[in-house]
């Protein structure tokens, strides 16, 4: 707008239409028509107050006035409306140029349309929605102080890490101390605040940290696989701070601040001897800073939160996340994999391979190229032996674990009497029939090899010559072939023994023939 009260006052001065033209900012023709009509209108410096600009280019173009009425924005629907996913400014415009269109008045240009907004918004203290959408992101790092924690009987002192997360619209926060800052508690923090909020956001800004972030170059970012798991989880996208950008994340920046101050020196002065007691006073803490009345606008972060920020998160899947660590192993030859307590099978045909482990607090899973090949469930105490599913076992492993006394006395049994009679030899030769299985075992596969007719022979043979067998002779006989070879009668054997000097054949020392001698 023309600066019409500047041009009359300098002209009432003696200035001259170029000095008026260079101080006002406008042509020699605008100071030439203005002075004119100052003339006709008897406007002469000094002006009253309610002769302001506006109210000159009335007096001076009535007719410009009544046809250049433009339709003022509804600002308060703009302002809701921007807090929607995607809205722009520019949006808004080009709908509020068609509105106007509709009814046949004149809209704003853009840039009036923005500047007036904005005007609007500082106003009435409303400009944390231009830079933060509600329920659109949630701020997280670690605070750069810590608590101590007392040992009652050492007198140790223990540093308590403190975990801080914020919702940068609202400001609203969640602040938890933590015993260390490994990856399983940055998740687990992660899993509470989330239950804290009651919600998620699109996106998570962590700071660059090793539990979250792997890498963060200017080509690419790369995540540690447990966080992005846990961000999968609950429908958000992890987008880490630029490095050493710290207005990235000047909502964490600040709460950290707020948060060292309010919360963690107010209770500088109190000794905790617990983790659980440190807690509790962080959470009462926690509720008189979010509750907190605003210094430069109405209400507080809590307020903010429930009335213009909370229905716009994300619902919270059924069940919380489970926290897990993921890590890679290399499949050993008894392909058992191991959570550090306990030890759990996996596939046989992988072992040598290098496999991806997910360890959580109840379950353990094993994934090759991507696909999960074994699922345990964790048990709490450790235990004596390993888990192994028979599925995943060679099958002479599978064998033997079905070994029983039962199932090879059956299997002997249907080959014949004298491979009976051995398998009782064998079972009844220890302490206990486990003793004899590896026997009975053994004596199955020499029956796989050479028949059930060549093992019945072989056992008959050697239970002539002995009545301890062992699957040695019994191996020896069948590889010499020697099963074949008949026994001769016993009246021949004694004849021709007699013939010797021989008189007593095996059977005699069988039945304990000479004791009397």
């Amino acid at each position: 707008m023309v600066d019409y009260r500047e041009i009359i006052r300098l002209r009432s001065l003696g200035y001259t239409q170029r000095q008026i033209a260079a101080s006002a900012h406008c042509s020699r023709d605008t100071i030439r028509e203005v002075a004119r009509l100052a003339d006709e209108h008897n406007l002469a410096w000094p002006l009253d107050e309610s002769m302001t600009d506006s109210a000159i280019q009335k007096l001076f173009y009535p007719e410009r006035a009544s046809t250049s009425t433009r339709k003022e924005p509804d600002y308060q629907y703009i302002h809701k409306e921007l807090a929607k996913d995607g809205v722009t400014l520019s949006l808004l415009w080009s709908e509020y140029c068609e509105s106007c269109r509709a009814e046949g008045s004149i809209p704003y240009m853009s840039t009036q349309f923005s500047d007036k907004y904005r005007k609007w918004a500082r106003a009435t203290k409303a400009t944390m929605r231009i830079n933060h959408k509600p329920g659109n992101s949630i701020m997280v790092d670690w605070a750069g102080s810590t608590f101590d924690i007392h040992d009652s009987v050492t007198g140790d002192i223990v540093p308590a890490y403190v975990f801080v997360s914020v919702l940068p619209c609202s400001c609203y926060a969640y602040v938890e101390p933590c015993l260390d800052m490994k990856s399983e508690t940055w998740i687990a923090c992660h899993v509470n605040m989330y239950n804290y909020f009651g919600g998620s956001t699109r996106l998570l800004v962590p700071d660059n940290l090793r539990v979250g972030v792997t890498s963060n170059t200017r080509y690419e970012t790369v995540l540690n696989r447990s966080y992005n798991e846990m961000a999968e989880y609950y429908d958000t996208a992890v987008v880490p701070a630029r490095v050493e950008k710290p207005r990235d994340k000047s909502a964490a920046e600040g709460t950290v601040k707020h948060t060292s101050t309010w919360i963690i020196a107010a209770l500088r002065n109190r000794k905790f001897l617990s983790m659980h007691e440190l807690k509790a006073a962080v959470a009462e803490k926690l509720e008189e800073y979010n509750a907190k009345d605003f210094t430069k606008r109405e209400g507080s972060r809590l307020s903010a939160f429930l009335y213009e920020e909370k229905s716009f998160m994300k619902p919270l899947p059924a069940s919380p996340y489970e926290p897990a660590v993921w890590s890679t192993a290399t499949v050993q030859k008894d392909y058992l994999i191991s959570d550090g307590k306990n030890k759990f099978s996996v596939p046989f045909d992988l072992i040598g391979e290098k496999i991806d482990v997910r360890t959580a607090r109840t379950t353990i899973e094993a994934f090759f190229h991507g696909s999960r090949v074994a699922s345990h469930p964790r048990p709490a105490q450790r235990l004596r032996d390993p888990i192994v599913v028979p599925g995943h076992m060679p099958e002479n492993h599978r064998k033997y674990l079905s070994y029983n006394d039962e199932e090879f006395l059956s299997w002997a049994d249907g080959i014949g009497p004298q491979t009976s009679a051995v398998v009782k030899s064998f079972l009844e030769s220890g302490k206990v029939s486990e003793q004899g299985y590896k026997a009975c075992a053994s004596l199955t596969k020499l029956a796989d090899r050479y028949g059930h007719e060549k093992v019945e022979d072989a056992c008959e043979r050697v239970l002539a010559h002995s009545n301890q067998p062992t699957i040695r002779n019994i191996s020896t006989i069948l590889r010499n072939r020697q099963e074949s070879i008949k026994r001769e009668p016993e009246s021949r054997r004694s004849d021709a023994g007699s013939q010797y000097g021989l008189t007593r054949g095996a059977d005699y020392f069988r039945r304990g023939g000479g004791s009397g001698d």
